[in-house]
């Protein structure tokens, strides 16, 4: 099986971090597919990246804008994307999403979120 093959033909996922206590943190979010890797984009400060730093293993499932879940969980691992592949990345993005990520993108100019800047987690899928 591919390792998107879940997820594909799906707008959001579950990411599922875990907190320094052993407790899961589900939220949904936009992704996309490149060869065997999953992306996910959010706010450098958004709590999911810490939590990521300090636990890599997360869990990941298909479902809708709500989070509820649409496919199976599946054990997975996380890193924060080094900079330079930020821009490729954001085109696979725009690409899948549109008009709505680039309303998303003007949201988050004016509002001023987007000063904070952005990070890139990359998810493998477990074997």
């Amino acid at each position: 099986m591919a390792t998107g093959a879940p997820f594909e033909g799906h707008h959001y996922m579950n990411l599922v971090t875990y907190r320094l206590s052993g407790h899961t943190v589900a939220t949904p979010v936009w992704f996309v597919l490149e060869d065997d890797t999953i992306y996910v984009a959010t706010s450098r400060n958004a709590g999911k990246v810490k939590r990521i730093r300090n636990t890599p293993q997360v869990l990941v499932e298909p479902c809708d804008a709500r989070g509820t879940a649409l496919g199976p969980r599946v054990s997975a691992h996380a890193r924060i994307v080094d900079g330079t592949e930020h821009a490729r990345i954001n085109t696979l993005f725009n690409t899948k999403y549109g008009l709505m990520k680039r309303l998303f993108d003007l949201v988050s100019l004016v509002s001023g979120r987007s000063k904070t800047g952005h990070d890139v987690v990359a998810i493998s899928l477990d074997s």
